[in-house]
């Protein structure tokens, strides 16, 4: 490439504004006027380019009405009830309440689709069940917290899915289905990993559950449980479209919270629009810079020079899967999970298709990879954000999450390179691919 290229000097421009500390969105848009600047364009084209974006898919809608589902879910009671739900599940063996954190975010999962939102939500109150009395290090169980939280955006609702369904023109009813077997096989090897450490580190028993009180412990957290099944049943049957989808699901989030549990009062509904609205904010402001920056990608053919290099080359697609992983595991060390699925993956995903990698698989094995970036030292968002929630050390929380990387990591492996893990579900609800 011509370093003194316009597509170059766009590129120098984003990474040296984002450097001196310029969000990504504003340095995207920087960079790509400056392309256009240079390539003789008219400036109006990045706004053309945003407002097509935005105005041309519905499906946008649906990640702040998945926010706010999960801020309407956060501000009510419900967690307590998951929480007791769990416990009576699994917290009678070894590690049990370990084991109640893997299970509370696969159960939250189903609601939040973030796994920021999961950690904020769970993290302090799974942190301090988890140290009370000493029962646990607190490193470990900041650590735990973290890889746990990874399982939200990957288990249906998930806002990344949402994101990758935008740039790739697939089905997000079937991306939420591709979902949910490679998420619940990382919440299995997570909680195998808990049961050989129990018994190594002598972790305790909880108290157990007697079994009479169980179908009223189930019944109360019922109508939690039940936001999965309406949401999927909604997309599936084809009552609704994915973004109305998202409006049933924030709709019933709100009456179970306000209703059914009463725990929600008129100024936390409030602050719940206020949160989503800041984080729909920022997203959106990364949208934007990604519509503009990918209209240059594609003037420049990026796509289609690195497929035909990697053509060239005779790449097989299992060496093209491990060079993709790789790669986003690298970045997922340094970029924002968002950014990668906007601005890297469409320019991996016509290549991917080129080789015959279905799309399904390989944005469901982005995204795996990508929330592991969220736990991968040195610049891993959820140790960060574990570090100011617990204010555990971060060299310990790094030290006591490194065992469940290694295990997430084979679980990705078993992804990447059997496809079925991720299709099979989606294939027996319809999917030709």
């Amino acid at each position: 490439m011509n370093l003194a290229s316009p597509f170059a000097l766009a590129l120098v421009a984003i990474v040296g504004l984002s450097l001196v500390g310029l969000p990504v969105a504003y340095a995207m848009i920087g960079g790509s006027i400056l392309w256009l600047f240079l390539s003789g364009l008219d400036m109006g084209t990045a706004a053309e380019q945003l407002l097509n974006g935005m105005m041309a898919s519905q499906l946008l809608l649906a990640i702040p009405l998945f926010i706010l589902a999960a801020e309407f879910m956060n501000a009510g009671a419900i967690m307590d009830r998951l929480l007791r739900f769990c416990n009576a599940i699994v917290g009678r063996y070894r590690g049990g309440l370990a084991q109640v954190n893997v299970l509370q975010s696969i159960v939250f999962a189903s609601m939040s689709g973030s796994a920021l939102a999961d950690a904020a939500g769970s993290g302090k109150l799974m942190q301090s069940l988890m140290t009370r009395d000493g029962k646990y290090p607190p490193a470990y169980a900041a650590a735990l917290t973290c890889a746990s939280s990874v399982l939200g955006p990957i288990i249906p609702p998930s806002i990344p899915l949402v994101l990758y369904a935008l740039v790739s023109d697939t089905s997000i009813g079937y991306l939420f289905l591709a979902g949910v077997v490679p998420g619940l096989l990382l919440g299995a090897v997570q909680i195998a990993l808990i049961a050989f450490t129990a018994r190594r580190r002598r972790f305790p028993v909880e108290e157990k559950v007697p079994l009479r009180e169980l179908p009223g412990i189930t019944w109360r957290a019922m109508p939690a449980l039940l936001m999965p099944v309406i949401l999927l049943g909604c997309l599936y049957s084809g009552i609704t479209t994915p973004t109305e989808a998202a409006a049933v699901a924030a709709l019933y989030a709100l009456l179970v919270s306000a209703f059914l549990y009463r725990s929600v009062r008129p100024k936390d509904v409030y602050r719940s629009l206020a949160t989503s609205a800041r984080v729909t904010t920022s997203i959106g402001m990364l949208i934007a810079g990604a519509l503009v920056f990918n209209f240059v990608i594609t003037a420049e053919n990026i796509p289609k020079t690195l497929s035909a290099m990697m053509k060239a080359h005779e790449m097989s697609p299992l060496a093209f899967l491990l060079f993709v992983n790789v790669l986003l595991i690298v970045l997922g060390c340094f970029l924002e999970g968002t950014t990668i699925i906007l601005i890297i993956l469409p320019v991996l995903l016509p290549t991917a298709v080129a080789l015959g990698v279905d799309p399904i698989h390989f944005g469901v094995m982005a995204i795996v990879n990508i929330m592991l970036g969220l736990v991968t030292p040195p610049y891993g968002l959820l140790l960060f954000m574990m570090n100011k929630i617990t204010d555990v050390p971060l060299r310990d929380i790094v030290r006591e999450v490194m065992p469940f990387l290694y295990v997430m990591f084979g679980a990705l492996a078993l992804i990447a390179l059997v496809p079925d893990v991720v299709l099979w579900l989606p294939r027996l609800l319809g999917y030709k691919g």
